[in-house]
């Protein structure tokens, strides 16, 4: 069992390596840019019209529909999908790897991630496919079919539901159960990994069954309460530590061009943190990668605009804000002046002693302020309803593609194989785990960017039609108003 593990361990690693340094970050930067660019600034220009969207329909309960879901729902479901372990998890990886500067590159990839998903929102609800029970299928495999006709669009969207399945449904949940049993095991020494993984399987197993409404209605219940609650516990901590907070944020903008001062290495360091950044930052947000388009496809909405400038929003909550939290909590303890990894030195004897580590970092903070037990405890309940929230969603994604390939039938199986992942990844070794998500995250880009350069004049006629009939709102209030 060792000798696969490590077999596996080095294969992903030697691929991540050449993905990530070479491939991904000048497709998510370059998408991006590309997108930010077409659509003018879509995310500046109609930030405020996304925010009006999201927090002018905000619902704990939407209620049950015939077929797809509200804008809310939609969007709820997306976001439990992008906010797990990424802004916990993955934010403190980037950092112990690549020093706080990763942050920097991680906020960098979601401005213009911004476009991005808005692009990806909008294509999932021009190309989405109505049944005639009123059900919904949509998500890059059919806008990647719109994008290239015959076998070279078929092999496209082929490609990319393996990797998707593989990715989210298979490895992703693995990450997210991992995090959970190891932030549990970690509170509560008592519980073992195994016992974690028994429960988390059959609650899963539970909501799988009830298809995406039940998704939907659970993620839109839990998605606002646990962020409101990890922000407020986030925003107690950095105002009993007030005065390290500037210090905090200027060492992020210091480290992104000179890393080398913190973790070593030269100029390779800046790499090593613009790296980081990008794979955790796509872990994270998860624009371009092409996942959360299964979501907002879903969305019962009057034009593609509406869900597109909702998605944006949702990117910016999960890494404008939680993902930042976390970032800013981490760094002020730790590593501001007198922190435990504030020099080289400190970072270099920390990563030989492996006291504190991905999984342990946001715990060890918290509790510096609350307490060991209370800092682990605290820590664990938040990852927990994240983690959880990240699984049922992905596992929806999953399964569109599990259709798309295999049909409706294919699904039972899918979901069967899915829950076995959630309790194996409970118990597997964390850095493997972590390696083979990002591997398989990593191949889902390469199509999904390729399809969303292609199909850019009909995501630039969406931002056309969804500001000239805002344009056109205003002058007809001004001629109301006038009368």
């Amino acid at each position: 069992m060792q000798a696969i593990t490590n077999f596996l361990m080095v294969v992903a690693q030697n691929i991540n390596t050449y993905l990530s340094n070479y491939i991904l970050i000048f497709l998510l930067v370059g998408i991006g840019l590309f997108y930010t660019i077409r659509t003018k600034f879509v995310q500046v220009r109609c930030f405020g019209e996304g925010m009006k969207r999201v927090f002018g329909n905000i619902s704990l309960r939407g209620g049950k529909s015939s077929g797809g879901l509200s804008s809310f729902q939609a969007l709820a479901t997306a976001i439990a999908a992008q906010v797990g372990t990424g802004n916990i998890v993955g934010a403190c990886g980037a950092i112990l790897v690549g020093g706080p500067g990763a942050i920097f590159w991680m906020w960098l990839i979601a401005f213009f991630g911004m476009a991005t998903i808005y692009a990806e929102a909008t294509l999932a609800q021009e190309t989405k496919v109505v049944g005639e029970d009123g059900s919904v299928q949509g998500g890059p495999v059919y806008y990647i079919r719109q994008a290239f006709k015959g076998k070279f669009g078929k092999f496209l969207a082929g490609f990319f539901a393996v990797a998707t399945i593989l990715a989210l449904g298979f490895m992703g949940s693995m990450v997210e159960s991992n995090s959970i049993a190891s932030a549990i095991n970690t509170a509560i020494p008592a519980i073992p990994l195994w016992a974690v993984g028994i429960v988390l399987a059959v609650i899963c197993a539970i909501i799988f069954i009830g298809g995406i409404q039940r998704i939907a209605s659970v993620a839109e219940k839990i998605v606002p309460i646990m962020a409101i609650i990890y922000l407020v516990i986030g925003f107690i901590f950095l105002g009993f530590n007030i005065t390290k907070v500037p210090q905090s944020f200027a060492l992020i903008f210091k480290y992104a061009f000179d890393a080398d001062a913190i973790i070593g290495g030269g100029v390779g360091a800046i790499i090593v943190a613009m790296t980081q950044g990008a794979k955790r930052g796509l872990f994270s947000n998860e624009a371009g990668m092409g996942s959360t388009p299964h979501a907002h496809a879903q969305a019962k909405v009057e034009k593609p605009h509406d869900q597109g400038v909702a998605a944006m929003i949702g990117l910016f909550i999960d890494t404008f804000v939680v993902l930042t939290i976390t970032a800013l909590v981490v760094i002020t303890a730790f590593y501001t002046e007198g922190g435990a990894l504030s020099t080289n030195a400190l970072w270099a004897a920390n990563n030989k002693s492996g006291a504190l580590t991905n999984t342990n970092l946001m715990q060890s903070a918290f509790g510096t302020l609350f307490g060991s037990t209370a800092g682990n405890i605290l820590v664990a309940i938040c990852l927990m309803f994240f983690a959880f929230t990240t699984i049922i969603s992905w596992n929806f994604f999953g399964k569109v593609n599990a259709e798309y390939l295999f049909g409706k039938k294919a699904t039972v199986v899918y979901s069967v194989i899915a829950v076995a992942f959630i309790f194996i990844g409970t118990v597997f070794p964390n850095a493997l785990v972590w390696e083979l998500t990002d591997m398989f995250n990593n191949l889902m880009v390469i199509p999904n960017a390729i399809a969303l350069a292609a199909l850019s004049g009909i995501v630039v006629k969406c931002v056309k039609v969804g500001t000239d009939a805002k344009k056109a709102k205003k002058e007809a209030k001004k001629q109301d108003s006038a009368e």
